[in-house]
């Protein structure tokens, strides 16, 4: 057994030598103090040797809904080596709608079908050596995978239907698929938050023709009509493109039942506020609970770091 410990470790047979007291100047643990330990945990300018993906999550019923119609998925994982490390995550929020069950049963099909679709495909890419090339673009799995949740709707809740945004990200890009009213953004360190989808909303049309004022379309009395959904139409009309990771900020997505009911500056100060991704999120449900909580609240924070 020893000679096989020799070949593994590269050990070599030492003859017993008496012991000898350690030096006096031999290296001792010793426990931070309290300030070195607050100076590392409040550190921001941290240093990471590999790219990597971390991401949080944060959902509520909210105080005006019975059942949770949105339904979520966030899956993150690094593959990392030798070679440059390749940060992976797929992170969909779906807010169904058509009835209790319905809703639920339209929105939970899209995230599962959609991550499943997409793993499928990643599974030889991320995990088998060697490494295979995908046969299909980014652009064109996420269409495959979102079609494949609409054709799973249609014929599973007829009537129902659900928004879906989805990002699927690899390395520094990430591949959106979006239809309905839930949404992407990009958020800055400077403050500044982009929406990177559009509405597929009667009141963004009416916006965007010009109808209605940005003040008039937040006081809209019909806001919540789709004019484009998941499971609804024959045809789906879905909107798929690949965009950067937003650098040194967040990718968020999140249902209406955040973004409509609290504003960016309420966005904006729980991710600064907050220790870590976990605590923004359940800042962000809670600020949209003390607005009344009118609908479902879901909300993905991922952020690229190194």
């Amino acid at each position: 057994m020893f000679d096989f410990l020799k070949k593994l470790f590269g050990m070599t047979e030492k003859k017993s030598e008496p012991a000898k007291a350690a030096p006096i100047d031999a290296a001792t643990t010793a426990p931070l103090s309290d300030m070195q330990i607050s100076a590392i945990i409040n550190s921001q300018n941290l240093k990471y040797e590999m790219k990597q993906l971390v991401a949080a999550v944060g959902q509520s019923v909210g105080k005006q809904r019975e059942h949770n119609e949105d339904s979520l998925l966030a899956l993150t994982t690094t593959l990392a080596g030798s070679a440059e490390s390749i940060p992976f995550g797929i992170y969909i929020v779906a807010d169904g709608m058509g009835g209790h069950q319905f809703g639920e049963v339209a929105s939970n099909a899209a995230v599962r079908i959609m991550g499943g679709h997409i793993m499928k495909k990643f599974h030889s890419y991320l995990f088998n050596l060697p490494t295979q090339n995908l046969q299909e673009s980014l652009q064109e799995l996420m269409e495959v995978a979102i079609t494949e949740a609409h054709q799973y709707v249609q014929r599973e809740a007829p009537g129902s239907g659900t928004t879906v945004t989805a990002a699927l990200v690899l390395g520094q890009q990430v591949t959106i698929a979006h239809i309905g009213d839930s949404r992407a953004y990009s958020i800055f360190p400077d403050g500044r938050i982009d929406p990177i989808t559009r509405d597929h909303s009667l009141v963004k049309r009416l916006e965007e023709l010009g109808h209605l004022s940005k003040d008039e379309a937040a006081t809209f009395p019909h806001r919540n009509v789709l004019i484009r959904a998941l499971g609804q139409g024959e045809a789906l009309e879905a909107d798929i493109f690949t965009i950067p990771f937003p650098q040194t900020g967040y990718l968020m997505i999140c249902s209406d039942g955040l973004w409509g009911v609290i504003d960016e500056k309420d966005i904006r100060r729980a991710i600064v506020e907050s220790p870590d991704l976990q605590r923004a999120c359940q800042s962000m449900v809670e600020a949209a609970n003390l607005a009344g909580g009118p609908d479902n609240i879901t909300v993905v924070l991922a952020q690229m770091i190194g």
